[in-house]
């Protein structure tokens, strides 16, 4: 199973400004020393050496992961801006798809980038998506009118289908989505896709109550030793005890919670879009220095950034 980020901001888009663009290269150039530039070698060696949140960017879209199993076909969950630039790749390649796209929620953040996801528009793919939510098909057809947007999901020309998922789990080939109700305004599903014996769990917009630590069958079932969690940790430990009820967790939570379930790696997801790239890569190094001083050790802890690939 591969894991592919191609959206990982919460809340709004997050482009990079101007200024921050200015800050980093300010803030490189002042690094230079003469043995610096020397040579192509040295140049590309100091480069190689700069810190993430100066040479690169956690990005700016909003939340879409890909899942890529054994299956003939895509697992895509959540259709934030990120869906755009998945899309971008898959018509280059000029080959029909076969897509399945499942939705946590329907907040803006999480369904934007549908109306510019290329693929649909191809009369070779077919989409099948889903939800729990009865009527999804009306809120997504919803955003694809006037005066929001001019073109209708009609003209979305693959062969579409809309299933509503119930409380068992779904099947495509040997792959098995289930789902969860998760704490979150308006609600939010989380997703466990299993295959060979491998599982991941998506949960983004999720604010971790103390019922989600329990050990119950329920909680056991769903969380317990799963391979990998892609987890909502927006805040910081006070701004989530500040803003609590608004939906979002902290990485320390998110850290007690792999530690309770025996996650095997924890990806810190859904980035609070005023952080800037050294605020997030300050957050992923709490996390981790929180993560190696609990008495569960062994978790390995990821930050979520538009490109990471992850092998499960």
């Amino acid at each position: 199973m591969r894991i592919r980020f191609w959206g990982v901001r919460g809340s709004v888009p997050t482009p990079l400004m101007p200024s921050r663009v200015k800050s980093k290269i300010s803030s490189s150039v002042q690094r230079i020393s003469a043995k610096d530039i020397v040579s192509q070698e040295a140049r590309e060696l100091f480069l190689s050496s700069l810190p993430d949140y100066l040479f690169s960017t956690v990005g700016g879209n909003t939340s879409c992961v890909e899942v890529i199993t054994g299956e003939k076909c895509r697992f895509i969950f959540d259709a934030g801006t990120g869906i755009r630039e998945l899309g971008n790749e898959i018509m280059a390649a000029k080959k029909p798809v076969d897509c399945h796209i499942f939705f946590s929620h329907f907040h803006w953040d999480h369904i934007q980038g549908l109306p510019f996801f290329g693929p649909a528009f191809d009369p070779r793919s077919a989409i099948t998506f889903y939800s729990p939510v009865p009527e999804f098909r009306s809120i997504l057809e919803g955003q694809m009118k006037p005066p929001y947007f001019p073109v209708t999901m009609d003209v979305m020309a693959a062969q579409k289908e809309f299933r509503v998922l119930g409380g068992e789990s779904v099947a495509v080939g040997g792959v098995v989505i289930s789902h969860r109700s998760m704490n979150h305004p308006g609600g939010c599903f989380s997703y466990a896709i299993e295959e060979g014996g491998v599982k991941a769990i998506y949960s983004t917009d999720t604010e971790l109550r103390e019922e989600d630590f329990r050990r119950t069958p329920e909680n056991r079932a769903y969380f317990q030793d799963a391979d990998i969690l892609i987890l909502d940790t927006q805040y910081t430990l006070g701004e989530a005890i500040e803003k609590y009820n608004w939906g979002h967790s902290s990485f320390s939570l998110a850290s007690d919670f792999a530690a309770t379930w025996g996650i095997k790696r924890l990806v810190l997801f859904h980035h609070e879009p005023s952080y800037s790239d050294l605020k997030i890569e300050s957050i992923f190094k709490n996390a981790s220095w929180y993560i190696e001083h609990l008495e569960s050790r062994g978790i390995e802890v990821f930050l979520a950034r538009e490109g990471l690939e992850l092998e499960v």
